[in-house]
């Protein structure tokens, strides 16, 4: 008895749509991040990218509960000494929607060359067009 392990040139992968309209950030997060992983799929293996890409689209429309929107900070440094910059979720979502998303499924990717590479196939758009409609999109309905 042999445990499979999945070559990168046999992976099949499909393409699926998130829609965050009324979504709670986290919950949607680890969806796409299960997706993008291909812990969905039977032929999974943890150091070999087997995964899907993921559009998620209305990111301006997802919903943080409880006090997260002004209590939920992101925090990133120019380099320089006194260089700490601080945003809230409030700003970052006012500013750049996209991202409070991205954010939240990158940090539940691998860390490390895999992750990198994972994270290259997710797009994240504020409203509902997306450019990809050539690869055929499935929307995922599909919680747990």
């Amino acid at each position: 008895m042999h445990s499979f392990q999945a070559k990168p040139d046999e992976i099949d992968r499909k393409w699926y749509v998130l829609d965050a309209k009324g979504a709670t950030l986290g919950r949607l997060a680890t969806q796409a991040a299960t997706l993008l992983r291909g812990k969905h799929k039977p032929t999974f293996t943890t150091h070999v990218d087997t995964g899907d890409h993921v559009i998620v689209v209305n990111a301006k429309e997802v919903r943080l509960t409880g006090k997260k929107l002004q209590e939920k900070t992101y925090y990133h440094h120019s380099g320089y000494p006194g260089g700490l910059k601080a945003t809230t979720a409030e700003q970052l979502l006012g500013k750049h929607p996209t991202e409070v998303v991205a954010k939240a499924i990158r940090g539940m990717l691998p860390k490390g060359s895999l992750g990198k590479r994972l994270g290259k196939k997710l797009r994240v758009y504020a409203g509902t067009d997306h450019p990809h409609e050539a690869q055929c999109p499935e929307p995922w309905t599909q919680t747990r």
